[in-house]
């Protein structure tokens, strides 16, 4: 049963991210919250199954509680992530791809963080409107050149992205001592289900759905619930939750957790951890206004310690993640010096 259980943290390890980390607390959420959105956008853009990036999500926070979030760039991070994981699957994607994906995601053509409530009003309106209405709009739809060129990925870039997601893809490794494998509890959802009968009542497409959509759900939470809970309870708590939302799903009236388990007060909490997200991120986009602007990055979090008075280090206070961020800077910025000169021989 080795291959259905993971590797949790400890309670030292949750106690030091919380206690004597630089970074205060409610940065950390949003820092987590924030590149774990990102790494399951990329993952949809570059076709990858959900089983990939879900396991891309928890190699990331695994990595995070053991490094500071603080040490790179949170976008590296998630690109090295998920361009490791998908290695190790059966559906590696390339570096260029994984580069091209970032960088559009990254920028302001990206729809990420920025809200959809207009997609709905201009699909009812383009059902009344005439055809050559509809052939305006999807004119209009169209990128202009100045936002094709926000995401155009040039040579020199591509090639400091590829060195610093590979450098990355190491430090992570290392970080988790080779150590790759996540248990997912998606699969094991399903099966509580057909074995409770859930499956069984008319909407068993909507109890299936929405149990699948709340352990997507608890991949971005900042409480780390795939890090605290082996994927047996997440499975439960899922099943749970989706049999409360969904109207005709009928639960047995015994305390039938208990057969798989899970104990009263651990499914309670994972329920509540799974069903507050939602709300915890409304409080988190109207405070930060980033949130609804784009990807949250380092130059923001510095800004946010600057004003609280807070000093700008690598989050650990005084750990070894500084060096290596540095090297890596110096690196990159010696390879973009010989890039350029070599354009400048050459338009010579």
């Amino acid at each position: 049963m080795a291959h259905m259980t993971n590797p949790l943290a400890t309670v030292d390890q949750l106690y030091q991210r919380t206690s004597f980390s630089a970074l205060p607390v409610d940065l950390q959420d949003i820092i987590f919250y924030a590149t774990q959105c990102l790494t399951q956008a990329a993952g949809i853009l570059l076709r990858l199954p959900q089983s990939v990036t879900a396991q891309a999500s928890v190699v990331l926070a695994r990595y995070w509680l053991v490094e500071s979030p603080l040490s790179y760039e949170f976008s590296d991070v998630s690109a090295a992530a998920l361009f490791l994981v998908a290695k190790l699957s059966a559906h590696p994607c390339p570096p260029r791809d994984v580069c091209n994906v970032y960088v559009y995601l990254l920028s302001s053509s990206s729809p990420i963080f920025k809200g959809g409530g207009d997609n709905s009003s201009n699909s009812n309106s383009n059902s009344t409107s005439t055809a050559g209405d509809a052939d305006a709009e999807k004119k209009q739809a169209l990128p202009t050149d100045a936002q094709k060129e926000s995401y155009h990925l040039t040579e020199p870039s591509y090639a400091a992205a590829r060195s610093r997601m590979l450098a990355l893809e190491s430090r992570i490794l290392r970080a988790l001592s080779f150590d790759t494998h996540v248990a997912l509890p998606h699969a094991l959802a399903v099966t509580y289900l057909q074995a409770l009968d859930f499956l069984g009542v008319e909407p068993r497409a909507l109890v299936a759905g929405r149990a699948i959509a709340y352990l997507n759900t608890a991949l971005l939470s900042p409480q780390l619930l795939y890090l605290t809970h082996q994927p047996p309870a997440l499975a439960v708590a899922a099943v749970y939750a989706a049999a409360r939302d969904v109207d005709g799903a009928r639960m047995p009236r015994c305390a039938w957790w208990e057969v798989f388990d899970v104990d009263r007060e651990e499914l309670g909490f994972l329920v509540l951890g799974m069903r507050s997200l939602e709300g915890w991120v409304r409080v988190q986009r109207e405070r930060y206004g980033e949130l609804r602007t784009g990807m949250v990055t380092r130059g923001f979090v510095e800004g946010e310690m600057r004003k609280r008075g807070l000093r700008f280090g690598n989050g650990s206070g005084g750990g070894g993640g500084g060096d290596g961020d540095e090297e890596m800077e110096d690196e990159e910025t010696a390879m973009m010096r010989r890039l350029d000169e070599k354009s400048a021989l050459l338009e010579a």
